[in-house]
């Protein structure tokens, strides 16, 4: 009976470690490819708002390029401990305008198909053209966004990630609605 005991004993802490090693190791992948982000202001309303949690996918624009209409979280180029969530608007190229309600982008209006706060009749923007190895972005909360209109066009080495899966509130909890937009296009969703 002595000689059982040193070897349960053995094997159920060889299998604590083996387990905790194994939790520790798919955390860090997962930690790799998912982020967490907790949104912290208005510039998104009314499609996002303060204290929702969005999951962030990581390999979104390491393994394929950004697109208009997507929702992404990206460093500010400011303060890059501090991450923001917006939408693409323009790509490296693109001519970029606001005129009133209106965004323009290479001359010819974007479909804006979801919700979004427009400024009044009388803002202008632009026209501006987003760089290389840049994106344009804008807060769904046009007059209440600090974006590209602000801060200039976002260096694509600060991108988080897409926005993915909004899991809190609960009520709230399924995959975000990205959009394809096409300058000149009716609107329409993807």
């Amino acid at each position: 009976y002595s000689e059982e005991q040193p070897n349960l004993f053995g094997a159920l802490l060889r299998e604590l470690i083996e387990t905790v090693v194994l939790s520790l190791i798919l955390f860090l992948i997962i930690r790799q490819v998912i982020q967490n982000y907790r949104i912290e202001s208005t510039s998104m309303l009314p499609n996002f708002h303060e204290g929702q949690f969005v999951l962030v996918n990581k390999l979104a624009f390491k393994l394929g390029e950004p697109h208009r209409g997507e929702v992404l979280v990206f460093h500010n180029p400011d303060l890059p401990s501090e991450d923001f969530i917006k939408r693409i608007i323009g790509l490296p190229g693109d001519s970029v305008e606001v005129h009133g309600k209106q965004v323009f982008v290479n001359g010819k209006l974007l479909p804006e198909p979801f919700n979004h706060n427009v400024p009044d009749d009388n803002y202008a923007f632009g026209p501006v053209t987003v760089e290389d190895n840049t994106l344009f972005v804008m807060g769904d909360n046009r007059p209440n966004s600090k974006d590209s209109r602000v801060i200039g066009s976002i260096p694509e080495d600060l991108l988080v990630g897409k926005a993915w899966l909004r899991v809190w509130p609960l009520n709230e909890f399924g995959f975000i609605k990205h959009y394809q937009l096409e300058p000149g296009q009716p609107e329409s969703g993807q």
